[in-house]
């Protein structure tokens, strides 16, 4: 099973790189996905957050206040300690299950938020893409999409990998301060380099 992990800050078009795999008919594995069904209406781990923060974090229909949260998280670095130590546990086991039942695809997208030099999916990887671009675009992408002002769209790219961590991580960069059909050539002209390294791989194994 060949694993490709994407990731990227917050504007730098990770989640266009994924959908795009997906038209390719990639799998795609995304922490954050799974990690909103896991805070969702009624699931598992929304009591486990209301016994830790207080029901307030919680919304009328019982599920995460995820602005409310984010709020607390991005200025308590403790309380981000305490999410992550429920979230994160619970994600990686999610994620795991859903790889194993994609074992015929030719390779999995395993898209990942906050890659950092030790995470435990590293072992599973084989290769990490990052989608870059600097961090003016960043905030331009970020304001132009939401509500968050440009101080707090600052305070998440400082909550997450810094960028040169995250390019010092990287088997291949994929630079997208461009538009989305550029972005759609890089993601499918790596499409087929993944395709033939899989196709030696299974050859040689």
């Amino acid at each position: 099973m060949y694993i490709v992990a994407l990731t990227g800050g917050i504007g730098c078009g990770k989640s266009e790189a994924a959908t795009v795999f997906a038209d390719l008919s990639i799998p795609v594995v995304d922490l954050d996905v799974i990690a909103h069904q896991l805070t969702a209406e009624n699931a598992p781990l929304v009591n486990t957050i209301a016994n830790t923060f207080g029901k307030s974090f919680i919304t009328d229909n019982a599920a995460l206040d995820r602005n409310k949260m984010r709020e607390l998280v991005f200025n308590d670095d403790e309380a981000r300690e305490q999410l992550n130590a429920i979230l994160h546990p619970a994600i990686y086991e999610a994620a795991m299950q859903q790889i194993q039942t994609l074992q015929d695809a030719p390779y999995i997208i395993l898209s990942i938020p906050l890659l950092t030099p030790n995470s435990p999916y590293l072992p599973s990887i084989n290769r990490v893409l990052t989608i870059d671009c600097d961090e003016a675009t960043q905030i331009a992408r970020v304001k132009d999409r939401s509500q968050l002002s440009e101080a707090a769209i600052k305070n998440i790219i400082a909550s997450q990998t810094p960028r040169q961590t995250r390019l010092e991580m990287s088997d291949d960069i994929i630079k997208n301060d461009g538009n989305i059909e550029g972005l759609r050539q890089k993601v499918e002209n790596l499409h087929q380099k993944y395709i033939k390294t899989c196709i030696v791989n299974k050859t040689i194994s």
